[in-house]
């Protein structure tokens, strides 16, 4: 097995404002496969095509908004080591016991200078996708439900000092930058575009002076075909839409973003390139965001850059 460390975004628990609302959103148009609710009155969800237990987890608090975001290990292991090395860099770090999320070992958490909380584990229950391990189909009838995304994908996130989380993921983590967009100074980064495998990001940052933001998460779908349904699915059920369908220029992705009942951004989009760590990361200018953010308009709106939750 050649990919080690950290093997790709594993979960992100949000807040909601209602949340049997925001279960039948999730649910019936997002198309998200519910799996358990715990005693904490959490609801937890998958794609169709994961085969952990969750990938998806929402509350109802009186605010809407990023809990955690977690990303799995390839072993218990690497666990250790990888809150020993943390802990060696200066970050501090908590043990989450096993169970405490359902079906979800132990985790590690920790808050990153953003002023966002990480965790890695390595331990999840495997459910499937609804397919055989031996001579399987093409696809369930969940595929067509909703939306139907193949996978929770990654994660947008606003903060201040966003060049210190940076390097908390590439000096410990492995990360290494794909993207980013640089101010005026040509050396200070607006955003940056980060991936622990061979995806275009797995993670991007955005600077902002309120620490613990979020902008958006994102769920991939199959094709741009896809992409294009999605929009229809969303005007059938009057979801509000915030960009889109279009294309990035950073990351290449064509894309929608829209809004949950609650407020929260969420982004379905397919495509992208793949990326490796010999690359060299691609620059954008400042004067140019508008053309890699929305290639197609090349230019951005108000709301996009400051509504976040």
């Amino acid at each position: 097995m050649a990919l080690t460390g950290v093997l790709r975004p594993g979960h992100v628990q949000m807040r909601v404002l209602d949340l049997e609302e925001s279960v039948k959103f999730y649910g019936d148009v997002l198309g998200l496969v519910e799996t358990g609710r715990d005693a904490q009155n959490r609801v937890y969800f998958k794609t169709w095509d994961e085969r952990d237990h969750n990938s998806f987890i929402i509350r109802q608090a009186d605010k809407a908004g990023l809990d955690f975001y977690a990303f799995k290990v390839d072993s218990k292991a690497s666990l250790d080591k990888f809150e020993a090395d943390l802990r060696a860099y200066g970050v501090s770090t908590e043990r989450i016991p096993a169970g405490e999320m359902l079906e979800t070992g132990e985790r590690v958490r920790f808050e990153i200078p953003s002023g966002h909380l990480i965790e890695l584990y390595a331990e999840k229950k495997d459910v499937g996708n609804g397919l055989p391990y031996v001579n399987p189909e093409a696809w369930t009838a969940l595929a067509e439900k909703g939306i139907a995304p193949i996978r929770m994908d990654h994660i947008l996130l606003y903060g201040p000092d966003i060049e210190k989380s940076q390097k908390i993921f590439e000096d410990v983590l492995g990360f290494y930058l794909v993207e980013h967009v640089v101010l005026e100074d040509d050396t200070t980064d607006l955003a940056i575009w980060l991936s622990c495998a061979t995806k275009a990001h797995d993670l991007a940052f955005v600077r902002h002076p309120e620490p613990g933001k979020v902008h958006h998460v994102a769920f991939q779908l199959e094709s741009w075909e896809r992409v294009l349904r999605a929009a229809d699915i969303m005007t059938m059920n009057k979801v509000t839409i915030d960009m889109g369908p279009t294309r990035h220029g950073i990351t290449r992705g064509t894309t929608i973003y829209a809004f949950d009942p609650s407020g929260n951004r969420f982004e379905t989009y397919c495509g992208g390139y793949s990326s490796y760590p010999d690359w060299q990361p691609i620059k954008w200018t400042v004067d140019e965001v508008g053309r890699g953010i929305f290639y197609h308009d090349r230019k951005l709106n108000d709301a996009f850059l400051s509504v976040v939750t």
